[in-house]
């Protein structure tokens, strides 16, 4: 099971996570597919994974029947490792070094499950003037630092070995990006031929 990034914030929680930077863990890789998005007017083709962390030092009682749970947070980001996109500053970040043009020709974002870090948090108010926690930056974790083990079972959802239970688990707004994207459509009718709209002459 792979999620490739190539080189061709939101918190669950309805309280937003105090600002700061905490020590966390990814236990959650979400690929979420290719859907069109309107970027500043301009209507864009987008790869999306989100990636998730909790929070292991930061807990809180979400049902009584659960106990205690660790706080998390979650950052969709486009699976892109050129050299000036938003996936591979932070990678660069979290591993403490940039990337080798090699490296960066094709990376597996699922090896980042279970991995150390620290990460930033600030606060962003809405236009509807709700506050939000948003993940602004995950850095390798200080020396001497250490991070608890993690709480939460690893979750990883790809396309190319789609699992239905994690898919199920997953809230309806996930849902619904992943299915409305093309790899989906592409992956529920395998035997269709994609029709080539484009007026180019393909030799």
């Amino acid at each position: 099971m792979a999620i490739i990034a190539t080189n061709t914030a939101t918190s669950f929680d309805r309280e937003p996570i105090a600002a700061g930077s905490y020590a966390a863990r990814c236990y959650s890789m979400i690929q979420l597919g290719t859907n069109e998005e309107t970027i500043q007017g301009v209507a864009k083709k987008l790869n999306k994974v989100r990636i998730t962390w909790e929070l292991p030092t930061e807990t809180k009682v979400f049902k009584e029947e659960n106990g205690e749970q660790p706080l998390v947070i979650s950052k969709e980001f486009t699976l892109s490792m050129h050299e000036k996109s938003t996936l591979r500053q932070f990678l660069e970040s979290w591993r403490g070094k940039t990337f080798t043009e090699k490296e960066a020709l094709s990376f597996d974002v699922t090896a980042l499950i279970g991995k150390p870090c620290l990460i930033s948090i600030s606060h962003k108010v809405a236009k509807n003037g709700n506050t939000y926690a948003n993940l602004t930056g995950v850095n390798l974790l200080p020396k001497g630092m250490e991070c608890p083990a993690q709480i939460n079972a690893d979750q990883v959802l790809a396309f190319d070995e789609f699992n239905e239970d994690v898919f199920n688990s997953l809230p309806d707004f996930l849902k619904d990006k992943i299915v409305s994207s093309e790899e989906f459509k592409a992956m529920s009718k395998p035997n269709e031929i994609p029709v080539d709209e484009s007026d180019e002459i393909p030799f």
